[in-house]
């Protein structure tokens, strides 16, 4: 996307992990971060980093999610424009639009998702693996599809 200001964005660290190698002296330790950015106005992006320490995977994981903005333009009002259900793996995510004053009714993932992107009043249920990482991928995807 061109011209973005970082300043305008939020983030919202979805998922730390830490992973580990075993070597011959121990364990090596080293984290995970899913972080999603957005805007509250239709610019939605997730990012995936790793590094020793957390603060360093958190940094790479908002540098690779500025890499990865979507426009979402099925946004109609608070709610989307229509239901969408969609399938990324074996994360599987519907989406309805709710009337005003209902709230963003999600869980796991997909709610930072729904929040950044600026949507209010939607009802959001996933089915299937709660994988963070398929999940906000799925998330995304399906409110990319959403046609205005």
């Amino acid at each position: 996307m061109e011209n973005i200001n970082r300043e305008d964005f939020e983030e919202v660290v979805v998922n730390i992990g830490r992973v580990t190698k075993v070597v011959k002296g121990g364990r090596r330790f080293r984290f995970t971060a899913l972080v999603v950015v957005g805007d509250r106005n239709g610019t939605i992006g997730y990012g995936y980093g790793k590094a020793k320490e957390v603060p360093d995977a958190i940094k790479k994981a908002v540098d690779d999610a500025f890499k990865n903005l979507v426009k979402i333009k099925g946004i109609k009002g608070t709610t989307i424009a229509h239901d969408i259900e969609h399938k990324y793996n074996a994360s599987r995510i519907v989406l309805r639009p709710a009337s005003e004053g209902t709230g963003a009714i999600a869980g796991g993932a997909a709610r930072p998702v729904i929040e950044l992107s600026g949507i209010k009043d939607i009802i959001a249920k996933s089915i299937g693996s709660n994988n963070p990482n398929n999940l906000v991928r799925c998330t995304i995807e399906a409110l990319a599809r959403i046609k205005g």
